[in-house]
């Protein structure tokens, strides 16, 4: 089919809703995994039904005319739906059971929470689970916020206004879904950057005919990102932790201040993705698990000694990845013991690796930021401006070659006048 959409329509008896000794039967519709049930205004005995086809017992010809009946609706259902997925806009289950009741859907009557739904629906094979996890949440604020301001379920997509995102704005930073654990301006604006992003969906399908996020302007708030100096690096890389579990998540969150790999990239790294060069250096090539952006790391010596550490378990012959699964909640817990024990100060975990390679091992010993993108897997160098810190120390680092250059041309200037 021209749009790859899944379609299926099931028969089913509504048990809880019997009444002298009859159940309704109820058709269910599913499309590209939304689901409605359409109630037919049949009713039979329950005893007469075959839950598993989803048809009554041909036992006589009143219910082998039911039997008739059904597959007529059916016949229906699916004639509509190859009607509309010939056409190039949106498919739901809700959308079939319309069309086939003959309801006229007005695309102005389009609500704010089903375009949420449907969003998420859509781009369940696209963005990655993370991503969409991010997107459940802005939809319960929503759904929390219009109970709260429209004493209501939802609202039609031609009732938002500039006022609504303003006081979507004002909910967010004061009602939070966790106790205690209120949104920060940046929180703030990633809800409505992802609500600003579904209604210009809506506006390009035509949905909605005016952006309300036409005069709204976004302000996210540049945050200082931490890292780990040298100091504190080689203070947790020199540590002999006794508990064995400490000791890999140390190793591992090393390996990531030594090639900037996310978490999810560093534990799905699998032994073929360490390429080795004509010149002897050690590749990682990979790409990133949460964009698909191809990512060339050279190994760094340190980075060398730990994949060849974990090559050698006994246990990495069973394992298809270069390094023991452990889960990001265990390593994060693991990196505050980590923290406590080796004396450093800061709120470590095992995000700030990548914040480290950016900054502490390679933009401070002279790495080119734009190399650092690359190694990094950014599509954006000012991403990269974000993880990597220029810092006083770096500064003085270049005024002294710069102070070094000028000293060289000054030097040569006079020798060429003496000659």
């Amino acid at each position: 089919m021209k749009n790859g959409n899944t379609f299926g329509v099931h028969f089913i008896l509504r048990q809880e809703r019997e009444v002298r000794g009859k159940c309704p039967i109820y058709a269910r519709v599913v499309v590209n995994k939304t689901r409605c049930e359409l109630a037919l205004k049949c009713w039979i005995q329950k005893e007469d039904w075959n839950s598993i086809k989803g048809f009554a017992k041909p036992k006589d010809e009143e219910l082998n005319g039911l039997n008739s009946y059904l597959e007529t609706v059916k016949g229906k259902i699916s004639g509509h739906f190859r009607s509309l997925d010939l056409s190039d806009s949106i498919l739901t289950a809700e959308i079939l059971k319309n069309a086939y009741l003959g309801n006229d859907i007005d695309e102005n009557k389009y609500s704010l929470l089903w375009l949420s739904k449907e969003h998420n629906v859509i781009m369940n094979k696209v963005l990655k689970p993370g991503s969409l996890k991010n997107y459940f949440t802005t939809e319960k604020y929503l759904q929390n916020f219009l109970k709260k301001k429209y004493n209501a379920g939802d609202i039609y997509l031609k009732e938002l206004k500039y006022e609504f995102i303003t006081a979507f704005e004002y909910y967010l930073r004061n009602h939070p879904l966790k106790k205690n654990d209120p949104c920060t301006n940046n929180g703030t604006m990633k809800h409505l950057e992802r609500l600003k992003k579904m209604v210009s969906w809506a506006t390009k399908n035509g949905w909605i005919e005016k952006d309300p996020f036409m005069y709204y302007q976004l302000k996210f708030k540049r945050t200082e990102r931490d890292y780990l100096s040298a100091d504190e690096m080689s203070c947790i890389e020199n540590y002999d932790f006794e508990n064995g579990m400490l000791q890999k998540v140390r190793d591992l969150f090393i390996f990531s201040c030594y090639t900037g790999l996310s978490y999810i990239d560093l534990i799905e790294l699998k032994p073929q993705q360490i390429i080795k060069s004509i010149e002897g250096v050690k590749w990682i090539k990979s790409s990133r698990e949460k964009t698909g952006i191809a990512v060339n790391v050279p190994l760094l010596e340190p980075a060398v000694i730990i994949a060849d550490k974990f090559s050698k378990e006994d246990e990495a012959r069973f394992r298809e990845t270069v390094f023991p699964k452990i889960s990001n909640q265990e390593v994060n817990r693991s990196l505050k013991v980590i923290a406590e024990i080796s004396g450093i100060k800061k709120y470590l975990t095992f995000h700030l690796a990548r914040h480290t390679f950016a900054t502490t091992v390679t933009l401070m010993n002279g790495v080119p930021i734009e190399s650092i993108s690359k190694m990094l897997g950014h599509s954006k160098i000012t991403t990269t401006m974000i993880y990597a810190r220029v810092t006083q120390s770096k500064i003085r680092m270049d005024m002294e070659l710069l102070q070094n250059r000028l000293r060289d041309i000054k030097e040569k200037g006079k020798l060429s006048a003496v000659k």
